[in-house]
């Protein structure tokens, strides 16, 4: 089994995270609604996760919703020491499964305390303010309301940390002038980079990066320079692509997530594989319209 402390840790303020984590989206349903259809093959995920070393989940309560976080808590309650939950709020789903913004103030403390309700804690380690913008890419627009919100939450100490995700770079910075920020989620991975230079500017001030759809998401990543690459390491496209993220930038974690165990031991090898200059080089030619 790798092991996934060689690619280091990555602190959210007074907790040490390994880079390597766990995104506990898939384990929803189809569309990321309604319950998984092996129940116990999500909670053996879960425990797997744990058990390799991972201590950076990320889920939601809209993830279901009201599912993945159930399955957390039955899984792993009560939660090892070293274990940060991070969750996201801003959104709920809808009947027909669509995802909604639900950014004023009483959707937000309703979402924290279901969060709060579904884990079993008494306090959410970290909670990022999921924009919808153009759902999976962020929109331009003031977030001082909704993140003033959860800035009170945290006063009141229902939240330790905040975070924002799918942000432009401007309101990340608006953001950090409410409370401390430790963590931007947005949509990044080999192919697409629109984020490279936020991702330097948060590298230089310590709060990690951490890229959605490291893989592409419901696209997969596709590239004859990426596969080339991976036969020559020995190992797959998905594994080669994770790799490079790792290598990009010292403050990204990773949250690639699956409802298999076999599949979760494929993408934490990535933690033992190395890439030469020679092959980074490569890869780094693959733009966003993928395969060259």
């Amino acid at each position: 089994m790798t092991d996934i402390a060689t690619v280091g840790a990555f602190r959210l303020e007074d907790s040490a995270v390994n880079r390597m984590g766990y995104g506990a989206m898939q384990l929803a349903g189809p569309g990321v609604f309604g319950p998984p259809k092996d129940r116990g093959a999500a909670l053996a995920v879960l425990r797997a996760a744990v058990a390799s070393g991972i201590n950076h989940i990320d889920t939601s309560d809209f993830y279901g919703p009201h599912v993945t976080n159930a399955l957390i808590r039955e899984a792993l309650h009560p939660y090892p020491g070293d274990l940060v939950i991070v969750t996201k709020v801003g959104a709920v789903r809808g009947e027909d499964a669509s995802w909604k913004p639900a950014m004023a103030p009483a959707d937000l403390v309703r979402a924290v305390h279901d969060n709060l309700r579904n884990l079993g804690l008494d306090v959410l380690d970290v909670v990022n303010l999921r924009l919808m913008g153009r759902v999976h890419e962020p929109g331009e627009g003031s977030i001082e309301e909704p993140f003033t919100a959860l800035a009170e939450l945290r006063r009141q100490g229902l939240i330790r940390h905040l975070g924002v995700s799918n942000t432009t770079s401007a309101q990340v910075a608006q953001a950090r002038g409410i409370p401390e920020v430790v963590c931007v989620q947005n949509h990044y991975n080999l192919v697409h980079r629109a984020d490279d230079a936020l991702i330097d500017e948060l590298a230089d001030i310590g709060i990690a990066y951490v890229p959605f759809f490291p893989l592409g998401g419901f696209t997969p990543l596709q590239s004859s320079i990426l596969s080339d690459v991976a036969t020559q390491i020995g190992a797959t496209p998905m594994q080669t692509a994770l790799a490079w993220l790792l290598h990009r930038a010292r403050n990204i974690l990773l949250i690639p997530g699956t409802s298999s165990v076999g599949h979760l031991r494929e993408n934490l090898a990535a933690a033992g594989l190395s890439l030469s200059d020679e092959a980074l080089a490569r890869l780094n030619t693959i733009d966003n319209r993928g395969a060259r």
